[in-house]
């Protein structure tokens, strides 16, 4: 397995939750760290992705300045930190890896299981 999400939940709206993205070294090792969320009946769309070397960030419009993701090298680990959250946030939370910070699927290779995430 090389990349294991955890973290996720049920909150009321308004809550947080930060997930947790526990990678292989060598899946780290890709430029690119990126979330990706899945609502029921519901197309998998891009959230938040981080460049490994320089830790840019980018962020979907609809969780900007409420959603932060970061990372630890020392762990290989990856975060989402999610904030004043809403019912439309209600999700599958997948972590994902790859060369470049795109919003498309394509644009990663490895991809996790993925955690639940519930707001009410």
């Amino acid at each position: 397995v090389q990349l294991v999400e955890s973290g996720g939940g049920s909150v009321q709206t308004g809550g947080s939750l930060k997930l947790s993205c526990a990678a292989s070294e060598y899946t780290y090792r890709r430029n690119c760290m990126g979330w990706f969320r899945q609502a029921p009946g519901k197309e998998r769309e891009w959230v938040a992705g981080i460049y490994r070397g320089v830790s840019s960030t980018y962020y979907a419009d609809s969780v900007k300045g409420r959603f932060t993701i970061s990372q630890d090298f020392a762990k290989n680990t990856v975060y989402l930190q999610m904030n004043s959250l809403k019912p439309e946030d209600t999700a599958m939370y997948y972590c994902a890896a790859g060369p470049i910070c795109g919003s498309e699927e394509e644009d990663y290779n490895y991809w996790g299981q993925g955690t639940q995430v519930t707001v009410s």
